[in-house]
């Protein structure tokens, strides 16, 4: 085997039904010097075994064992504080890499010299009989495509609608001083705007590297908005990541982000206060449309006037 060239931390819970599914995708990669960082975050399934068993098969695996569940971003810290590859990437345990995805990411770093590559995304769905990838979405295209090398959050807003850990592999030493938030949901969102503002360059790239699976049961975090405690942490990332962004002044990549949660987070959001039986629920969803209306950014967000007058529910 060459020396491993990318880390990829595969974190996951209680995933045991689709951890091998990620694991072939690690496999079929057309890239082979890779070394995968395997966290069992205190499963109470089968998911630990078949890491193990993974890593017995193939000495590019490894596994951390967490007895106690730290999360997405605790177990994505304990991983990062391991790595020793020039590059480092994110594939959570219930999502699958595309083959040529590890090869077109750091071939990409390898020309640009980029801090950070980011490529697209499609969601892969149940059709009643297989989970199968969809087309990529209008709003992961305008962030990754045209193909830009060494551009800037200044120079292409637009990425900051990106927001995901797991669809971008960076130089491992662009991570110092750099961590995921712990004990809450949505870690990648505050993360990627500051990957975005603290960059001195990156790169886009119109690839689908990932398929992001939506478990047909609903059981992932993202599915879960329903939720309270999942809607204030929601809603805390979304603002998190606008603040950073408008404390690094990339009033234009505020905008961006203002103009895509009005028209693809808000609307869901409302449609579950409309009909929530605790109060709570659709007041949180107020006061978080109250807060973006009194931005300075909000004018020049582009939003549709009847889609504003629409959020005044």
């Amino acid at each position: 085997m060459p020396a491993p060239l990318v880390t990829v931390i595969v974190p996951g819970r209680d995933i045991a039904a689709f951890a091998p599914a990620a694991l072939d995708s690690l496999r079929a990669q057309t890239l082979t010097a890779w070394r995968a960082l395997l966290v069992d975050d205190g499963s109470a399934d089968d998911t630990g075994r078949i890491f193990a068993a993974a890593a017995e098969a193939d000495p590019r695996f490894a596994v951390l064992h967490h007895t106690e569940p730290r999360g997405l971003g605790g177990a994505r810290n304990a991983a990062l504080d391991l790595v020793d590859t020039d590059y480092v990437g994110f594939l959570d345990g219930d999502d699958e890499l595309t083959p040529s995805a590890l090869e077109r990411l750091t071939g990409t770093l390898a020309a640009s010299g980029s801090d950070f590559v980011a490529g697209a995304y499609v969601r892969s769905r149940w059709d009643g009989e297989r989970y199968a990838p969809g087309r990529i979405q209008p709003w992961v295209a305008a962030a990754t495509d045209p193909e830009r090398l060494g551009t800037t959050i200044f120079d292409h807003p637009a990425a900051s609608a990106n927001i995901v850990a797991w669809s971008k592999v960076s130089r491992t030493g662009f991570w110092d001083g750099l961590r995921f938030p712990e004990g809450v949901a949505y870690e990648d969102q505050i993360v990627a705007q500051r990957m975005y503002t603290s960059a001195r360059a990156f790169d886009v790239i119109p690839d689908a590297v990932v398929r992001w699976r939506l478990r047909a049961d609903g059981s992932s975090i993202t599915q879960g908005k329903d939720r309270l405690p999942v809607l204030r942490d929601y809603l805390a990332a979304l603002r998190g990541g606008i603040a950073v962004l408008h404390d690094a002044g990339a009033h234009a990549a505020v905008a961006a982000r203002l103009g895509l949660i009005l028209a693809m987070d808000v609307p869901p959001l409302q449609e579950i206060a409309g009909t929530h039986p605790d109060p709570a629920y659709p007041a949180a969803v107020r006061a978080f449309l109250d807060e973006l209306e009194a931005l300075p950014e909000f004018s020049d967000a582009h939003v549709d006037p009847s889609l504003v007058a629409a959020l005044r529910w």
